[in-house]
């Protein structure tokens, strides 16, 4: 079988919001994206609640399937970082809007293609659209983190079809080896 990826997924992390205070006055966050065996992470920001990163971190997709985990952590000098909340990702929603029938090119840019509300099922903040921008499918979301008092992260995915990659197979076929056979509505 082949282990070619899928595509690349840019997972741009912009900002965190009201983050937990997990050293005397402040923290010095930090995220760790992480999806399968990959682990990539952001820079520390040091004494700030409210950090901007602003940092484009990059993931080879093989399954779907797999969610993506982030995690905040505190940078601590001396003991072992802080854990300050947690979020995950399903990539289905936006992966789907890639396989839409739709002539991309003819949208205006900024153009809604799908919205996803936010629900038990996931940890959007607000809905979140994933819109045609630039000649690329995107979708910003503000991600309200788990298993903590306070904090959410503002990120945007943005789809790449890489060199060597199989693509989502969106021309001239609507199923793919990804897509589900049959929907579970």
């Amino acid at each position: 079988m082949e282990d070619k990826p899928l595509g690349i997924l840019r997972v741009h992390v912009k900002r965190g919001i009201n983050l937990a205070i997990r050293d005397s006055t402040s923290s010095d966050p930090y995220v760790v994206v992480t999806l399968g065996n990959q682990k990539l992470k952001t820079r520390v920001i040091n004494s700030n609640c409210n950090p901007v990163w602003n940092e484009q971190l990059t993931l080879s997709i093989k399954d779907v399937n797999d969610p993506i985990r982030l995690t905040v952590y505190d940078k601590d000098r001396f003991s072992g970082d802080d854990k300050m909340g947690d979020a995950e990702i399903d990539m289905r929603p936006f992966l789907e809007a890639h396989q839409m029938e739709l002539d991309f090119q003819k949208l205006p840019n900024g153009c809604a293609i799908k919205r996803i509300r936010p629900g038990r099922t996931n940890c959007l903040a607000e809905e979140s659209s994933i819109t045609w921008s630039n000649g690329k499918i995107k979708q910003d979301m503000i991600l309200r983190l788990r298993n903590v008092e306070c904090g959410e992260l503002e990120i945007m995915l943005e789809w790449t079809d890489g060199p060597g990659c199989k693509g989502l197979g969106r021309e001239g076929s609507k199923k793919t080896p990804w897509m589900p056979t049959k929907r579970l509505d």
